[in-house]
């Protein structure tokens, strides 16, 4: 069941934006890891003969073909076939434009495994997926999927900020600006990643207090940093360059914003909604901040604690009660 430019030169300018730190050496340790473009396959399906093809799609892709028809697409076993020739009909040019802009997939995939690597050294018990299964579902559907044996990757929201797609009223109905300029390959890997550390620590913060929500979205984001060390921050926390820079240089108003209006111990929902959800930017804080400030202000947090406990590994780290890691981290930006 399911859980939810060129690029090289792309990815070669953001690294080059992250900081040096010591990166552990995960090069012998060994990834199975096999890409799979389920949606060549799927687009090669003959409209005349879909009942044939889809059995052969199943067998060619044993699991996911299944997931794809009844969870991504969202047909049923009595609608299958006229979805089918519906959906091929209906998202064809985006097939064909997909085919182009990621030709190679060669670059994502070692950076997948790279972060597999890192998931493997530091979680040796962990199962990592074998297969990078990559498709065209519907522009509301999933973006990213892990499955039992495999990450799946919805190319539909991955075809760059300026396809025209994103950008019509339709598709800024469904994914503002904010939103979509993310909508870039090189996400892949960290969306990939998160959707790993999703799997081994399921989100249960919901309702505390503010500030433990925050903490636990740091503890994740400091986990994601530890996964994907070479990647630059601003892919992994999804704010812009200079939305970053700003939070460095402003960390300590951002700090006084939470305790001058006693928001740290609030259980009120709006709170989560205002300081860590996704936005255009955080209201109180001005149209130049990003939304979700509340993961910044967490992984600060975090890191600060981690500093007091070199030795710890990233699983009790995990483990660790949010209230616990605040309390003892003494966090206060001069």
């Amino acid at each position: 069941m399911m859980q939810k430019c060129g690029i090289l030169g792309l990815i070669i300018l953001l690294v080059a934006c992250t900081s040096q730190k010591p990166i552990p050496d995960v090069s012998g340790i060994k990834i199975n890891l096999k890409t799979e473009r389920f949606e060549q396959a799927f687009f090669s399906i003959d409209t005349l003969q879909v009942n044939a093809s889809l059995q052969r799609l199943n067998q060619q892709h044993p699991g996911f073909a299944q997931d794809f028809l009844f969870n991504i697409l969202g047909t049923s076993p009595d609608s299958a076939v006229n979805d089918t020739r519906l959906f091929i009909r209906s998202y064809r040019s985006m097939y064909q434009a997909s085919q182009e802009k990621l030709k190679d997939f060669a670059t994502i995939e070692k950076q997948v495994r790279r972060g597999l690597q890192f998931v493997r050294y530091y979680f040796p018990q962990y199962k990592t997926p074998e297969r990078l299964i990559t498709f065209i579902g519907p522009l509301n559907s999933y973006g990213n999927i892990i499955t039992p044996n495999a990450l799946a990757v919805g190319l539909q929201v991955y075809m760059g900020k300026d396809y025209p797609l994103y950008l019509s009223g339709q598709g800024q109905q469904m994914y503002p600006l904010f939103v979509s300029r993310r909508f870039e390959p090189a996400y892949i890997p960290v969306n990939c990643m998160k959707n790993i550390i999703d799997d081994m620590y399921p989100g249960n913060s919901a309702g505390q207090p503010l500030v433990e929500q925050m903490v636990e979205a740091g503890k994740r984001q400091y986990l994601l940093d530890q996964l994907l060390p070479e990647l630059a921050d601003t892919l992994k926390t999804g704010y812009t360059a200079q939305q970053l820079k700003d939070c460095y240089a402003s960390e300590k108003n951002i700090w006084s914003l939470f305790v001058i209006n006693d928001l740290l111990y609030s259980t009120d929902p709006n709170m989560a909604r205002d300081y860590l959800n996704d936005g255009p930017n955080t209201q109180a804080l001005g149209e130049g901040s990003p939304g979700n400030i509340g993961q910044f202000v967490g992984m600060q947090i975090v890191t600060k604690w981690m500093e007091k406990n070199k030795n710890l590994s990233l699983d009790a780290l995990m483990r660790t009660p949010a209230n616990k890691i605040f309390t003892e981290s003494k966090y206060k930006p001069k």
